[in-house]
């Protein structure tokens, strides 16, 4: 029998994150991990900025003003992060885990799905279309990359953001899709409040606890 995994450190970064910054520190986290290092959960913001995965295309962004774009090495297309939304990265050894990257999108989306259930809200997944929607907008992205076996990136959910800059860009790649928000569906609902929700959902559906 395998031996029981170790707890999820969860980590809460007070205020907005330097997207760049932040991405050099999860690559430095990966680069450095052991084989008994435990995984982390970062659950924080970033300030306004249009991130395109490893197959972005530039014509996905439409008009980017004066936000910066940069290019990382997740997958997936363009999308934009600001103020108010939720980004989650699992830093997850996911060999010691026993799960693929397929099984983790899966349990990534759950999360979200399970998340909003609780505020009766119905969501769904889309087959070849990584992500989590309501009423055919969508209202979480996901993008991930997977370096020596572990897992970095994660997922993003729009709780209460200025939703104007999806406007500049083709969403994921596709044009005209609809963008959504959680504070639409619940008014008043916090960050901090959905936060500390889905910590706790995503704890449990990676199999852990704190």
């Amino acid at each position: 029998m395998n031996a029981p995994l170790q707890p999820l450190r969860i980590r809460y970064p007070d205020g907005l994150q330097d997207y760049a910054a932040t991405w050099a520190a999860m690559r430095a986290f990966t680069d450095a991990r052991e084989a008994d290092t435990p995984d982390e959960l970062w659950l924080l913001e970033h300030p306004p900025v249009f991130t395109l995965g490893q197959a972005g295309r530039p014509e996905h962004l439409l008009a980017p003003g004066d936000i910066p774009v940069i290019r990382t090495d997740r997958g997936g297309q363009v999308t934009y992060h600001g103020p108010g939304q939720l980004v989650a990265y699992p830093l997850l050894d996911l060999r010691r885990s026993g799960i693929g990257i397929k099984r983790l999108v899966e349990r990534l989306e759950q999360s979200v799905i399970d998340l909003l259930a609780g505020y009766g809200i119905v969501a769904e997944r889309r087959a070849n279309a990584p992500g989590v929607y309501v009423a055919d907008a969508k209202i979480a992205s996901l993008g991930l990359r997977v370096r020596n076996g572990c897992s970095y990136h994660g997922l993003a959910l729009n709780v209460d953001l200025d939703l104007e800059p999806f406007g500049r860009i083709n969403p994921c790649g596709y044009a005209g899709l609809a963008v959504t928000r959680l504070v639409d569906h619940v008014p008043g609902i916090t960050l901090d409040e959905t936060r500390r929700a889905l910590a706790e959902i995503l704890a449990r559906h990676l199999n852990r606890s704190d």
